[in-house]
């Protein structure tokens, strides 16, 4: 799958040398290999969205929108539609409540669309579980996955280690993919110098960075929409670190504290838009008591803490 047409900064197109990876995967275990090309969709749904969220001050997670509207998808969509293929599997670290033969017994039901969805929806919800490598699980990418590609999807590493998954690997032939350093940037972007990256798309808006606890200004920056708050700010010629509490957009200026236990870093409420629900839309305790207590992280590896969410 190919969604993103650029090199990269080192003038090399990273998605040509994957697509001749998994052809030599697909050459190995004797299986034939299909390229589609998802550049427009990639754009349209998942980029030029990371570009306007970056400009309002938010920072999105461009890898949960990617699976959302592309991998579980567009790509889903072609494997079950257009190959006939009876699920879809990947190397994400996730398991399902499904085991792999019920999700082969299915009947491929549409799920009806309208008012009356649910009173015909008669089959258990799936639920998307962690891996059994808490360290790699990836169950935080995929938040944002439908019902029904979940319904159709397996996912074979989610009860190994990597370090297991590396060794039937290299027990199968598989040494040039093993060799490949792991992709930690963008969903399909690769890794990159990201100021310099995002300023290519977005204008610089220079502005200062200001002490939280008595206005100084402590040094400058290209663009307020670079900085995530709780975000160490790298500030030339001070030797303590120093991190984002607040941005002003409206002057372009990012406030920052010393120290990581700072008191301006921290809150104790968030308020959310546009919850997906993955297994039960929405959860039965919070309709009934209008709160509900549940497991929380906003990072990928963040430890997940216990919070009280609250409806309306």
């Amino acid at each position: 799958m190919k969604n993103w047409d650029s090199l990269d900064e080192h003038g090399v197109c990273t998605a040509d040398r994957d697509c001749e990876d998994a052809y030599r995967v697909c050459q190995i275990l004797d299986i034939p290999f299909h390229q589609v090309s998802y550049v427009k969709e990639y754009w349209n749904d998942v980029f030029s969205d990371f570009l306007s969220e970056y400009e309002k001050g938010r920072t999105p997670n461009p890898d949960i929108v990617c699976n959302k509207h592309i991998k579980f998808s567009c790509f889903f969509h072609y494997a079950v539609d257009n190959l006939g293929a009876d699920a879809v599997a990947t190397g994400h670290y996730a398991r399902t409540s499904l085991e792999d033969e019920e999700v082969f017994q299915q009947k491929r039901i549409k799920r009806p669309e309208g008012l009356f969805r649910d009173r015909f929806e008669v089959r258990n919800a799936v639920k998307l579980l962690q891996a059994a490598d808490s360290f790699k699980d990836q169950t935080f990418f995929l938040s944002q996955v439908s019902q029904d590609a979940l319904r159709r999807t397996l996912f074979p590493l989610g009860g190994l280690t990597k370090d297991f998954v590396k060794k039937i690997a290299a027990e199968n032939r598989l040494h040039h993919v093993l060799q490949k350093k792991e992709s930690m940037g963008i969903c399909f972007v690769g890794k990159r110098n990201f100021e310099n990256f995002i300023l290519q798309y977005l204008q610089p808006r220079p502005g200062k960075f200001i002490s939280i606890e008595d206005n100084r200004v402590l040094g400058t920056h290209k663009g307020w929409f670079l900085y995530t708050l709780g975000q160490r700010a790298r500030i030339g010629g001070l030797r303590e670190p120093w991190y984002v509490v607040e941005k002003d957009g409206t002057k372009g200026d990012v406030f920052v504290a010393p120290r990581t236990d700072h008191p301006a870093l921290y809150r104790d409420l968030l308020r959310t838009s546009r919850v997906h629900w993955i297994a039960e839309e929405p959860p039965a305790a919070l309709v009934r008591d209008k709160m509900m207590e549940c497991h929380f992280r906003f990072r990928h590896q963040m430890a997940l803490v216990c919070r009280l969410l609250q409806r309306g």
